[in-house]
């Protein structure tokens, strides 16, 4: 495998950026190259076995370059997105190569969950890197797919009138696919690692999970070649904060109706067979998930979904590491500060770095990961965190030392595949339970109305009783608690600049003493960038 690299200069843009990265790994593009050999097909022939697949035909562009190339592409693409809060970390310098190719990529639909149940499925590539749901578009319904993130303010998808050569291979929305589309004069504007998707800002109505909303939304006259490589035709933006478009959540809350402002992920692993990925509106799903549903609340005030993690793990230990963590379905790995990550894989016997923030793992590693919040463990099997064998016959772990932003970790696919998620807007805080079908790790502390973490200054709960969202109804066999805790840092800021041209920037709280020191409003500096087209970047 290759780590070395020349330098790739890029710009940290002052605008509204943010973004998600899943990347292609080595072992996976060898297999759809042809390259792979016999010991890695037989590493990967259980990957898809039973699977049912949409196939469509496409161009794409990938990039020949290495796992740890592309991991640290995909995270300092990553600090686009989070720069828009100006607490971005600085950038590690790594090399840029281009490798043009035919390719196919495939679609992995999920079931359809029950009508009036405010829930859509959530459909995946096929490999547990990009997860997205259907949304039908306008007044004759065009269906598009849309990347479900929780890292993203901005929703937009591909326009009719974007001439770029990743729109030529997408679905595209325009005005003869509806009578009520409304197309303003407002420029929209998201930067990436490469370029940016722009275009204006149009209205119309947007129907998923039995919801039918108006919606402001950007339609793209022009994106990124990075979106050549990915099934989905846009980005549907589930975080809190404002962004190039209409707060997607402010809309739902606005004009669904529904009983709680919550929303609730179970994602898939492509090898369990059918998928049953879900993403509901309102409450939650009891069938998804097994246990306790445990919260903890957001640690910060820039409407991240952002939540004080106690520890992270290896086999039982844990390594000491706790941090803020942003909990990100557009992310496709973990990403945390180098030298935490150092910490967590020494722990590991047999891992060894192998540059640029990434670590090979003995492929027969069978003892999990865990992670700790509002003292729960949830367990990260090995199926998850270590990669298929490569051409070299080598592993690597799915956690990258990579610092996207300031002494925090994100936590992207690698973890959420092996939880029930629960963002509950209403009380600002985020539920886990362990998905169904996930193995135990251990068992947690008993529950208890006053759960408190090592982060938590009064162990006092949140005003949700038994920590389940009001009037949402837990099975019988479940207990949920809520935990109130601080961050462990004080990463603030606030949105440099509206990606469009009516949208207002969102105001900065004020800085503590242990805030990050970031890239600031106005201000756009180059910095070493990494590697650019891959071929899971997807970004929003």
């Amino acid at each position: 495998m290759r780590f070395n690299a020349p330098l790739v200069q890029l710009a940290f843009f002052a605008s509204c950026t943010d973004a998600f990265y899943p990347y292609k790994p080595g072992w996976l593009e060898e297999l759809e190259t042809g390259k792979a050999v016999e010991n890695v097909l037989d590493n990967v022939k259980d990957l898809t076995a039973g699977v049912a697949f949409q196939i469509k035909q496409r161009g794409t562009e990938q990039a020949g370059v290495s796992n740890a190339e592309r991991a640290a592409q995909q995270a300092a693409r990553l600090r686009f997105k989070y720069d828009r809060y100006g607490y971005a970390a600085e950038a590690r310098a790594t090399n840029n190569r281009f490798l043009r190719r035919a390719n196919q990529y495939k679609v992995l639909p999920a079931a359809a969950p029950p009508a009036g149940s405010n829930a859509a499925g959530i459909a995946q590539d096929g490999t547990d890197y990009s997860y997205f749901v259907q949304v039908q578009l306008g007044s004759k319904k065009q269906p598009m797919y849309m990347l479900v993130d929780t890292g993203a303010g901005s929703s937009w998808v591909m326009g009719k009138s974007c001439t770029s050569d990743s729109c030529k291979k997408h679905g595209l929305f325009g005005p003869e696919d509806s009578d009520t589309l409304e197309m303003t004069s407002d420029d929209f504007s998201i930067a990436y690692g490469t370029g940016q998707v722009k275009g204006k800002l149009s209205v119309d109505t947007i129907s998923v999970a039995d919801m039918s909303l108006k919606y402001r939304f950007g339609l793209a006259s022009e994106t990124s070649q990075e979106f050549a490589s990915f099934a989905f035709d846009g980005i549907l933006g589930l975080s809190m904060g404002k962004g190039a478009s209409d707060n997607f959540l402010e809309t739902v809350s606005k004009g669904a109706k529904l009983p709680h402002n919550v929303f609730a992920i179970a994602l898939n692993r492509a090898s369990d067979g059918a998928n049953n990925g879900e993403i509901k509106f309102g409450g939650i799903n009891p069938a998804k998930f097994t246990g306790e549903l445990k919260y903890t609340k957001v640690g910060t005030d820039t409407g991240e979904w952002a939540i004080p993690m106690d520890d992270l793990g290896f086999d039982g230990k844990k390594a000491g590491i706790g941090a803020l963590a942003y909990i990100d379905t557009g992310t496709s790995f973990m990403f945390g500060p180098d030298a935490m990550v150092k910490k967590l894989h020494d722990s590991i016997p047999g891992a060894a770095s192998a540059g640029q923030g990434a670590y090979t793992v003995p492929c027969d590693t069978s003892k999990s990961l865990f992670i700790t919040f509002s003292g729960v463990d949830y367990e990260i099997p090995p199926k998850d965190f270590v990669s298929p064998k490569d051409n070299a016959g080598k592993c690597t772990s799915n956690v990258y030392g990579h610092e996207v932003v300031k002494g925090a970790w994100l936590m992207g696919d690698t973890f959420l595949k092996n939880v029930y998620t629960v963002f509950d807007k209403d009380n600002k805080q985020v539920g886990f339970a362990r998905a169904s079908g996930a193995a135990s790790s251990g068992s947690p502390p008993p529950p208890s109305p006053a759960a408190t973490t090592p982060n938590s200054p009064s162990g006092t709960t949140s005003n949700s009783p038994n920590g389940v969202p009001p009037g949402t109804t837990p099975p019988p066999s479940s207990s949920m608690t809520t935990t109130e805790s601080k961050p462990g840092m004080g990463l603030t800021g606030h949105e440099s600049k509206s990606g469009s041209d009516s949208a207002s920037a969102t105001a900065a709280p004020a800085k503590s003493e242990n805030a990050a020191t970031g890239l600031h409003a106005g201000h756009a500096s180059m910095v070493s960038l990494v590697a650019i087209v891959t071929s899971l970047a997807l970004l929003a």
